[in-house]
């Protein structure tokens, strides 16, 4: 059995190598790009060929294409700002084997403004990122798999996530995702009005700052509740723009 690491890309020359780095031990690393129009693909040939480029439209249909691609029996979704650690890379090697799960959990372990996040609900952060290649992915943002909870391990070592390349990058991001978020809703036909959104914004930016404790962490534990806040707010505000867009 084989283990391919699966990455998507856009504008990354800053941190690619430093991922890619990380894992060239997998037996195989196939990268989908998104046209950057920076040297991200340049430094990515330096540890595959199988790099491809794709319009990017959302995360499902850009990994499941990068899937498309894959020839390996496993799969380790990884992302260009994220780096996996010997720990977990060792584990991984003598787990994968096992047959008894079909996927397992890893824990995400987030660094904002060159500290890390050990309050606002994001440690440990244990997401779905090794699995069988039978596995599709589903949703606009927030891509997940669909696996039994029984079929599903978890492993103890870390992804080391660098969210924040700088402020304005972490932002943008963010608006990026509340719109691609806002697209999913109106399509299963949700209709939310600005007051929910106000709502959202005050609901989420006190859970993560106060219930999840990111006051304990100072500027950047604000800083993060508020933009964490911010998207929740525009995803609702989008989603409103499209209802009343389309009922006019």
């Amino acid at each position: 059995m084989t283990v391919a690491a699966l990455i998507i890309t856009k504008n990354e020359e800053e941190r690619i190598a430093d991922c890619l780095e990380s894992i060239k031990w997998a037996d195989e690393i196939v990268l989908v790009d998104s046209y950057s129009n920076d040297r991200t693909v340049e430094i990515a040939s330096n540890y595959t060929d199988k790099i491809y480029k794709r319009k990017f439209d959302n995360f499902a249909n850009q990994k499941n294409f990068a899937l498309s691609k894959i020839d390996s029996d496993w799969i380790l979704n990884i992302d260009a700002d994220e780096r996996v650690t010997i720990k977990l890379k060792n584990e991984i090697l003598n787990k994968y084997k096992n047959l008894d799960f079909d996927a397992f959990e890893i824990p995400i372990k987030t660094y904002f403004l060159g500290k890390p996040m050990k309050y606002a609900g994001n440690y440990p952060s244990y997401r779905t990122r090794f699995f069988k290649s039978k596995f599709k992915f589903h949703n606009k943002v927030h891509e997940e798999l669909r696996i039994e909870s029984k079929r599903l391990g978890r492993l103890d070592g870390d992804i080391l996530h660098y969210t924040c390349l700088n402020l304005k990058h972490y932002i943008n991001k963010y608006i990026h995702y509340a719109k691609l978020s806002a697209d999913q809703k109106y399509e299963a036909g949700a209709k939310k009005g600005l007051g929910y959104a106000a709502v959202r914004f005050f609901l989420d930016f006190f859970q993560k700052y106060i219930l999840q404790r990111g006051i304990l962490m100072g500027g950047p534990g604000f800083i993060y509740s508020a933009i964490r806040a911010y998207y929740s707010f525009l995803k609702y505000v989008f989603l409103w723009e499209l209802n009343n867009n389309n009922d006019s």
